[in-house]
């Protein structure tokens, strides 16, 4: 990454992340202390040891292992639960969908590693592939972990808002609480009507408000420090950890307070995709880490000296003179800090849609200069409702910060697990390094746990019922399309029945280019037979086009499309597999059609080429760039890979080789031209006569003998999640005029 950014773009982004990533930690200390200590302070002695246990999770968590560590698992620059599957997807085969092709792998963005058959990572990696039911247990970790988050990107607005605009009371004691709820759900209101100007155009706005929240934060804190009790200092002596806890179960209970104030940790990795790592970690280290160290120490100083002011103590603490412009900061700030999970959102929607675990809905980009900058309008007004519902219904921060704490930790316990096997395989760290990891992960963690687990009737139940909710819609979703796709590989048409058919297919070959979509990486779909078997004509060019999504973050587009022919020359009848990264989308703006097309010609091309050279000693897998680059020429294509055999998908890509344009050419001219010209030709013409893309509208169903659960799951559930999501014809950019629905059952 620092090769690619210029240090002063470095630090702009740094800035810039402050106003996407940190808006969430920065924002804790508005209600950290009041949820430590709902009733009465017993000493200065429980206020130092609840500020050490702040400090050493401020540490141990985001900074040591989020900003130094899980930041470094991320997949090409993209963060969040699912871009940690896709790095183990790479590494070992657990992908539950099989549409996977060994030439997967040739991808420049398809990174993996080879293992020594006798070391741990391949144990590891043959114990992760041993058993279905490993895999299964991987793929809903990953989707209650990603269940979690969205959870979180519902209660971070709702909390963080409420928190602010509380500092009205303390301005005017006469407002009632539903004056606070009825300010903070028009703020909300408003934050989420400002989504689709995109986070680029937002962070700009947002940067400057809160590294002025931060300055601010870490100013007063200093100031408070010196003024009240600077006794405080000793939190930072460890020791006062282990006499807080021997202080009872009061110390127990309160770290679901203290665990506040290292929420927003899961969006620095999760919002990874909108900067680079180094970004992230100028800013936290330089600006967010020491200004919330001097922000808690401060507030602690303060309420050592003024115990029964915790309720909002930030707000207390500050000097009456700048009491509103510090409120008018703190709101701004909350807004920010909820743009951070609403952002961290948008982009795990994004990837769990690429994996086939998410209902498709329409993901807009909203940066041309970053592609991981996304905005989901579907996603965004179902974020606003709920947040909106959980901030008018609890009216009581207590309750939110319960439910908020909750999902955090989980969340955090997700990414910890997920971290020991991409330790062992990806990165290859001594099992010494990876049991450290863990133990100080958990050490945090674990008591965090227990201690949100014993809210769950005071409002902790809230993120699980959330999360209970998407899980089940991921997991049918995730469910009815394996089903499909094995239903689909189960029934596909054999080659012999093609050839069966003899060079017309036994009908009609009107003009034109038939685009058949289908979920199959290989083999003809069963819905051609059913096409062809209930009309009585097909295009002279068929086309069998499958788009698939791969465990990288990226396919570059000269990597794009594979094709291969099926059946003889004359049948005219082509297999075209085009692949994207779960960061890539279809955007209107790229004309996929014409993309394609220049790779069918540009195939035929470097086909008719490879033919002639079949039998010749002298030519070698070194002449094959100079044969693409030459068929490029030519088609002036607009995807440069092709793939030439006709038995399997062979990629065709080597270093260039000096001195073999000429003869590639000269052959061409001289041996093949008449041939590949008239079958270019002949595709051209059928261009002319017009493209139609065929979309198979299928309907699953469960057997009879199924048993209720299953129907449910596919009858009800997933038939539901069909209607309501986006038509593949919209994701394609298909014009309704050249559309051909093709209706089937499935019974699965």
């Amino acid at each position: 990454y620092l090769s690619t950014y210029p240090t002063v773009l470095m630090l702009q982004l740094a800035f810039q992340s402050l106003g996407v990533v940190f808006g969430d930690l920065g924002t804790s200390p508005l209600y950290v202390f009041y949820n430590i200590f709902p009733e009465k302070i017993e000493d200065t002695e429980q206020i130092i040891g609840a500020l050490s246990l702040i400090i050493y999770s401020l540490t141990l968590i985001p900074l040591v292992k989020y900003v130094f560590i899980v930041l470094r698992a991320s997949d090409n620059g993209q963060g969040g639960t699912f871009a940690l599957y896709s790095l183990l997807c790479r590494h070992a085969k657990i992908s539950i969908i099989p549409n996977q092709h060994k030439t997967d792998e040739d991808l420049t963005t398809y990174s993996r590693q080879t293992y020594d058959e006798k070391s741990l990572a391949a144990k590891i990696k043959r114990w992760l592939e041993g058993h279905q039911f490993r895999k299964n247990v991987i793929l809903i970790l990953v989707l209650f972990g990603t269940c979690m988050a969205v959870g979180d990107g519902i209660l971070t607005p709702a909390i963080s808002v409420l928190s602010a605009t509380g500092g009205i009371k303390v301005e005017e004691p006469r407002m009632g609480n539903d004056v606070v709820v009825i300010v903070s759900v028009v703020i909300l209101i408003g934050l989420f009507s400002m989504q689709h100007y995109g986070t680029d155009k937002v962070s700009w706005l947002f940067a400057p408000i809160v590294f002025v929240w931060f300055i601010l934060i870490g100013v007063l804190g200093a100031v408070n420090i010196y003024t009240y009790d600077r006794s405080v200092l000793k939190a930072f002596n460890p020791i006062y950890v282990y006499h807080y806890f021997k202080r009872g179960k009061t110390s127990w209970a309160s770290l679901g307070g203290i665990m506040l104030s290292i929420t927003g940790t899961e969006a620095l990795f999760a919002d990874l995709s909108y900067f680079p790592v180094q970004a992230i970690q100028i800013a936290f280290t330089t600006v967010v880490f020491p200004c919330l160290l001097l922000q808690y120490t401060g507030q602690a100083a303060y309420i050592a000296t003024h115990k029964d002011k915790v309720s909002h103590s930030f707000y207390f603490s500050l000097p009456e003179r700048i009491l509103w412009p510090a409120f008018v900061v703190a709101t701004a700030a909350a807004i920010v800090s909820s743009q951070a999970t609403i952002s961290a959102t948008y982009s795990i929607i994004k990837q769990a849609l690429a994996v086939g675990c998410f209902p498709r809905v329409k993901i807009i980009h909203t940066s041309k200069k970053y592609l991981g900058q996304i905005y989901s309008p579907d996603i965004n007004w179902i974020l606003m409702v709920l947040c909106i519902a959980v901030t008018a219904g609890f009216k009581n921060q207590s309750q939110i910060a319960n439910a908020y704490g909750t999902a955090v930790i989980m969340v955090m316990l997700v990414t910890t697990f997920l971290m020991i096997p991409i330790m062992l395989l990806v990165w290859r760290s001594h099992w010494a390094l990876v049991v450290l990891f863990t133990v100080l992960s958990l050490a945090v963690e674990i008591p965090y746990l227990t201690a949100v687990m014993k809210k769950i009737d005071q409002g902790g139940w809230v993120p699980l019922v959330f999360a209970a909710a998407i899980l089940l819609i991921m997991y049918v979703w995730h469910y009815g399309t394996l089903k499909r796709y094995e239903f689909e590989m189960h029934s596909k048409v054999s080659m012999a029945w093609i050839l069966g058919l003899g060079p017309s297919l036994g009908l009609v070959r009107v003009p034109g280019i038939g685009l058949v979509y289908t979920e199959l990486a290989s083999g003809v779909p069963h819905i051609f037979s059913h096409f062809i078997t209930n009309l009585p004509a097909i295009h002279s060019t068929l086309v069998f086009v499958c788009v698939k999504y791969l465990p990288v973050y990226t396919v570059p587009l000269d990597e794009r499309f594979l094709v291969k022919r099926i059946g003889p020359k004359n049948f005219h009848m082509f297999r075209c597999v085009a692949r994207y990264g779960y960061k890539d989308i279809h955007k209107k703006d790229d004309d996929f059609e014409k993309m394609l097309f220049s790779s069918l010609l540009l195939f035929i091309r470097l086909e008719s080429m490879m033919e002639e050279y079949s039998d010749s000693d002298e030519y070698s897998a070194l002449d094959q760039q100079e044969l693409i680059d030459e068929a490029r020429s030519d088609a002036r294509s607009a995807a440069d890979l092709s793939y030439a055999s006709r038995d399997s998908i062979v990629p065709v890509r080597s270093p260039n080789r000096p001195g073999a344009m000429s003869s590639a050419q000269t052959t061409t001219a001289t041996l093949g031209f008449e041939t590949v010209g008239d079958e270019v030709a002949f595709l051209n013409s059928c261009k002319d006569a017009g493209v139609v893309h065929i979309l198979g509208n299928t309907v699953i169903r469960a057997r009879r003998d199924s048993g209720p659960l299953k129907k449910l799951a596919i009858d009800y559930l997933y038939a539901f999640l069909r209607k309501i999501c986006r038509e593949n014809s919209a994701i394609f950019n298909v014009p309704h005029e050249s559309l051909l629905n093709v209706g089937q059952v499935f019974y699965v």
